[in-house]
């Protein structure tokens, strides 16, 4: 996992309410309407923090059509396993070179 990847990882779930849209998704798949009144928060602040999830690479969606004809976004968890380890966190820094900077010098001899 590169830096970058690591720190996008971190940050999606670094956040109670995205912690709490896991657990909800853990149990089944379910359309934006329908998480966001299990949660108890609104569609935009949902959305906001689906997003998030999503470009992590650890939700999916996918809009679908329901009987009646309405669109209806549906959220489901990708299967994931984040280890986060000193060798994992070394490899992602050492191999980003925007993440370098002073470990970089330390460690090449430098200053």
């Amino acid at each position: 996992m590169t830096g970058e990847e690591l720190l996008v990882v971190l940050s999606a779930v670094g956040h109670p309410q995205r912690l709490r849209i896991v657990a909800e998704l853990a149990k089944d798949r379910r359309y934006v309407s329908e998480l966001a009144r299990c949660l108890v928060i609104s569609r935009p602040l949902l959305y906001m923090h689906l997003e998030r999830l999503e470009k992590a690479g650890i939700v999916v969606g996918t809009l679908e059509l329901s009987e009646d004809g309405k669109a209806l976004r549906y959220f489901e968890l990708v299967p994931f396993d984040v280890r986060l380890n000193v060798a994992g966190v070394l490899a992602a820094v050492q191999g980003d070179a925007s993440l370098r900077g002073e470990y970089a010098l330390a460690s090449e001899g430098g200053q």
